[in-house]
């Protein structure tokens, strides 16, 4: 009998976990077509899974099937209960570990003060309409105060995903939401924190005292021993923390397999440090909030264990959790026919909404913020997330509040996201007509911003010219220059089975050990650079790992979500020891060709030969490097010259700008159209304004060549052999000039142009360097840009 006993209890454990597999896989089957649906709506994805969660959770045949209706208190419920707090504690854990507490001691920045300023008003509105409203089942004082500053707050996780999905979390107001729900969040947990030790919630807000029948595990002791116990957990990781953690960093380096023991003495740590204040009674999820927000944010260990974390949460949690909202909030009680249900709910909505906008408008107005980018920003900093969520159902479950209640309070935070893609919308909308029709390329460039430039790397091997061309590029050096460095990588089958899932913005995490070493080995020259000579320039790292029919896309969207000026991508060809270019990979030259035809902005192609051999920051300035820049007319020679610009500015540097035109009696026997006559004018007008700023005042030295034909050309280009270290040409691939006419016919690299393919041939100088730059020409929609990174505020 009792063999037949197990084997029974065996066949219903394997029954019941093989049938919580399959609801599972219908959950997330049903979150994940709802989503498809939603999509042309622009609703983020934690509004199916807020639908879907409720639908199941108050369908009758999923209520009957755990058997909720007939015992709320069932185990059923009590596990998922469970999991709920672990889901959650893990949550809170993440949050605290993406933290950065020294930032309360720090002057306030302008996210900090748009923060704070809107959580006060909404404090304030809060505390004052509470009373008449009858949130709690027994108002007091604490219960207000604790309302009022859980309503203040901002959930900075799901403001974070959901901007992010809706492709402004790259933007100037996306970035300042996000950073300023950030501030509001932690601010808004740490003083939850202190009421969780002065109070206890779940008894009615009364005072924490020493009870007289204490349990085994103290928590029935009062306040005093339950601070002392927080900041030994405190100290304790504080102290402790980063020396273990640093060590597990140190002893699995990137590249490497973690090693198990490690990963096990971090968690374990981890978990042991957070389970001391939760022995006196304290709440184990904001305990775990405490232990991630004073444990070092850097080294692998933490990205590792948050990213990890947020991935499970995205793919697993989130989904159970607002099925357990809806089990536990049974729409059908919500009391429809009392006002009160309803100004509660609506009260909910706009007290808050209220007092964000009346913060962000008084800050708005001390920063000189427009009304309109400060009345979006407050809808943001508006929404709430999942811990509002669970706490508002803990509230209803210990009696602080009422069923109907915790159900229009649930109902007001899912309005509060559902406006949100409209905001959106209207910020991008904003944005373009701002710049309905602004080419993104030098010659527009405002010099009262950052120049932004995407500059590709096959390899260690071109960062000694990346670094010249990054120096050469600074111009006056206000407002500076910002580069992307970015580390063009085929996706080979060898790689792509190194790659893992990565968190909710990066999509995978690259881990073969020959793209580290290589990305770790182009780091450290770049940053050696920019530490010794980069005042003006701010590095950021990116990768374009792709099949090379891929690769052209990455760059583009890359350059397209930084708002790029320039692109800039290395030759094909590789040099060898004598000078000479030989094919490296025709792969890379399909990338270029691409990139040409649909960039986003402008694109250069360097031809380097010897042009990071000497380090210009550090030459003399009696000896500069003597550069070219050959004009025959046309948009793309137009930005050359542009870029010739920011290039005089540099002492290092010695230029010359040639101008090749045709000579007079032959120009007068040849009809122009009006579109060569409107060229022509736009090249006299960018001439004299280089002329004016950069010849006049000595930056720059100018010539001109009268010349008949092509042939001329080609013998005056190569008159110039031996004189010049780097010759900035334009593309020209969509001019028609006598002067280039029948160059194309013995072509190399038709994607150079005529004079790029002359001066990067074999039978130019073999030390001479060539950039060859083509001027963004736009197509489509002028504000296309605006999807992703923009400046509005």
């Amino acid at each position: 009998m009792a063999d037949e006993e197990k084997q029974i209890n065996c066949g219903n454990t394997f029954t019941n976990v093989a049938s919580f597999v399959i609801y599972y896989i219908v959950l997330l089957a049903f979150c994940y077509g709802l989503h498809m649906l939603l999509k042309p709506l622009s609703q983020p994805r934690i509004i199916s899974e807020t639908i879907v969660g409720l639908f199941l959770g108050n369908f009758s045949l999923v209520r009957r099937l755990l058997k909720i209706d007939r015992d709320p208190n069932n185990p059923g419920l009590q596990n998922m209960k469970f999991l709920t707090d672990f889901g959650m504690t893990l949550y809170m854990f993440a949050l605290g570990l993406e933290m950065d507490p020294t930032v309360l001691f720090r002057v306030p920045k302008r996210e900090a003060i748009v923060a704070y300023t809107g959580m006060f008003f909404t404090f304030v509105l809060t505390c004052a309409t509470t009373p008449f409203l009858h949130y709690a089942i027994q108002n007091s004082i604490p219960f207000i105060l604790a309302f009022s500053v859980i309503l203040s707050s901002t959930g900075s996780p799901l403001l974070t995903r959901v901007l992010t999905d809706l492709k402004i979390g790259k933007s100037d107001i996306g970035r300042f939401a996000i950073s300023a729900a950030v501030y509001s969040e932690l601010v808004t947990v740490l003083i939850i924190c202190v009421g969780d030790v002065v109070f206890r919630a779940g008894h009615n807000f009364e005072l924490r005292k020493r009870l007289h029948s204490r349990s085994s595990d103290f928590s029935g002791y009062g306040a005093l021993p339950l601070a002392a116990a927080l900041v030994v957990q405190i100290i304790i990781t504080l102290t402790a923390g980063p020396v273990i953690l640093r060590w597990v960093n140190n002893a699995n380096p990137h590249g490497k397999t973690f090693k198990g023991s490690h990963l096990v003495l971090s968690v374990a740590f981890m978990v042991a440090v957070g389970c001391l204040s939760t022995l006196f009674g304290f709440s184990p999820v904001l305990s775990a909030f405490l232990t991630g927000v004073f444990l070092p944010r850097e080294g692998r260990i933490s990205q590792f264990i948050v990213t990890r974390v947020n991935y499970f949460l995205s793919f697993m949690f989130y989904p159970f959790f607002f099925v357990w909202v809806g089990l536990e909030a049974e729409l059908g009680r919500f009391e429809v026919g009392k006002i009160g249900s309803w100004a509660r709910l609506f009260g909910f909505f706009a007290v808050g909404t209220i007092g964000k906008i009346i913060g962000a408008l008084v800050s708005g107005f001390i920063f000189g913020f427009h009304w309109p980018e400060s009345l979006s920003l407050a809808l943001l900093l508006n929404v709430k997330g999942h811990l509002h969520i669970y706490l508002t159902i803990l509230a209803m479950k210990n009696n602080i509040v009422g069923y109907s209640t915790c159900i229009g309070m649930i109902l007001a935070m899912f309005l509060k996201i559902v406006y949100i893609p409209m905001v959106a919308q209207y910020i991008i909308q904003r944005a373009r007509s701002r710049s309905p029709n602004q080419p993104m390329g030098l010659q527009w460039h405002d010099n009262t911003k950052e120049l932004q430039i995407l500059l590709g790397l096959h390899g260690p091997e071109n960062v000694p010219w990346a670094v010249n061309l990054m120096e050469i590029s600074k111009g006056i050096g206000d407002p500076g220059t910002v580069v992307y460095a970015t580390d063009m990588i085929e996706l080979t089958d060898e790689i792509a089975s190194t790659l893992v899932p990565g968190g909710e913005t990066d999509a995978v995490t690259v881990t073969d050990k020959g793209v580290i070493q290589l990305r770790q080995q182009i780091t450290k020259k770049l940053q050696e650079y920019t530490n010794e000579n980069g005042d003006c320039i701010t590095l950021r790292r990116m990768l374009a790992l792709a099949a090379f029919n891929n690769m052209p896309q990455d760059i583009c969207f890359l350059a397209e979500d930084s708002m790029v000026n320039l692109i800039v991508l290395p030759l094909h060809n590789a040099q060898q020891n004598e000078g000479k270019l030989v094919d490296a990979h025709t792969g890379f030259r399909y990338v270029n060709r691409k990139v040409l035809r649909h960039a986003p902005c402008s694109v250069a192609i360097m031809v380097d030969r010897g042009f990071g051999a000497v380090t210009l920051s550090k030459l003399p300035s009696n000896s500069p490097v003597n550069v070219a820049v050959i004009f025959i007319g046309g948009k793309d020679d137009r930005e050359a010259l542009a870029y010739a610009g920011r290039v005089a500015y540099h002492p290092g540097v010695k230029i010359t700008v040639m101008r090749f035109l045709v000579d007079t009696d032959v120009e007068s026997n040849v009809r122009k159209t009006s579109q060569q006559e409107e060229e022509m004018k736009l090249d006299d007008e960018c001439f004299a304004n280089f002329y004016e700023k950069q010849v006049a005042g000595g930056k720059a030295s100018y010539m001109e060549k009268h010349l008949v034909n092509s042939a001329q050309a080609y013998s005056t280009l190569r008159s110039l052999e031996g004189q010049y270290g780097l010759f900035i040409v334009g593309r020209g691939g969509r001019v028609n000039s006598m002067l280039t006419a029948g160059m194309n016919d013995w072509e190399q690299c038709p994607e150079l142009g005529p004079l790029g393919d002359i001066l990067s041939g074999p039978n130019f100088s073999t030390t001479a360097s060539v950039l060859i730059i083509q001027q963004h020409n736009p197509k489509g929609d002028p504000g296309g840009n605006a999807d992703n990174e923009f400046s509005i505020m």
